[in-house]
């Protein structure tokens, strides 16, 4: 069963699904279909699902917006969350969670383990936060994924936003002093289909593409791998403000989870499978 399964995870988690080997029966709910701040909404799926596993990717995942809704962010985050955990342990479905880089304490320099410390310096950061450990008190089993930098071939993502206004405009400019490690969402879903199924200790985890970048370097790879001329300057946080902070060091050390499903392949190799797929949906898009 997964839940936000419109979302670009969600998409992604229903095609690493069909792959699995335990040849699954798949059911996947939409925001629609299934809203996890509603307990009878929760119900009704558990019964027609009957799952094995939950991979919850449903969240409130507009970081700024968040800022000034925090309530709405609250709900689906933290309550949403919890009453799914738990409607899942009663259950006695598995049950993964997907939550985020920026759950972790700002101020390191070396990729961060999942022991490191937590604080949350957003609204949404602070309701991810707050989500994870009422996963963790509520279903003592579950597996909770941080990871950061998520993006695939549709949606709203950092990769298409680039390759649209890289088209549009002569000239972009992006901050060069965030640095983390972008995370395909195909590679995300299949960890964590793996990990699901590995009999691996219960716990957090964190996953991206190995490999370390800015949002700088990250825009320029994306316009050479989609051959955009587009002029990209590097500036720095303090002359784009936004109404969320955002970590500046954000690189996770992912050996916790390369020991169960094998380690990450590097960012710019995913990203290409990325653009290579984007690209297709491009051309069959396109008038004849």
């Amino acid at each position: 069963m997964i839940t936000g399964g419109g979302g670009q995870l969600g998409q992604k988690l229903i095609g690493a699904a069909k792959l699995a080997p335990q040849d699954w029966r798949i059911f996947a709910y939409n925001r629609s279909t299934l809203d996890i701040t509603k307990s009878e909404d929760i119900e009704a799926a558990l019964a027609e699902a009957r799952p094995d596993v939950c991979f919850n990717a449903a969240a409130y995942t507009a970081v700024d917006r968040a800022e000034s809704d925090a309530e709405k962010a609250r709900s689906v985050n933290v309550e949403g969350t919890r009453r799914l955990a738990l409607a899942c342990y009663e259950a006695g479905i598995d049950f993964v969670h997907f939550s985020t880089d920026y759950v972790y304490a700002d101020g390191y320099n070396r990729p961060l383990t999942e022991a490191d410390r937590t604080e949350g310096t957003s609204v949404y950061a602070k309701t991810k936060l707050q989500g994870e450990q009422e996963v963790l008190r509520c279903h003592p089993n579950a597996y909770i994924i941080r990871t950061s930098w998520v993006y695939a071939e549709y949606g709203e993502n950092f990769v298409r936003t680039m390759v649209r206004l890289g088209r549009e405009r002569e000239e972009l400019s992006v901050v060069c002093d965030q640095v983390g490690s972008p995370t395909y969402a195909a590679d995300l879903a299949a960890a964590a289909i793996s990990l699901a199924t590995s009999g691996a200790e219960p716990g957090v985890y964190n996953y991206g593409n190995s490999g370390v970048c800015s949002w700088y370097d990250f825009a320029k790879a994306i316009h050479e791998m989609a051959g955009i001329m587009c002029h990209v300057k590097p500036i720095p946080s303090s002359q784009y403000p936004t109404p969320a902070r955002r970590p500046h060091y954000s690189v996770l050390d992912t050996r916790k989870i390369g020991n169960v499903v094998g380690t990450p392949r590097h960012w710019r190799e995913a990203l290409a499978d990325c653009m290579a797929r984007l690209e297709k949906i491009s051309a069959a898009a396109a008038p004849v």
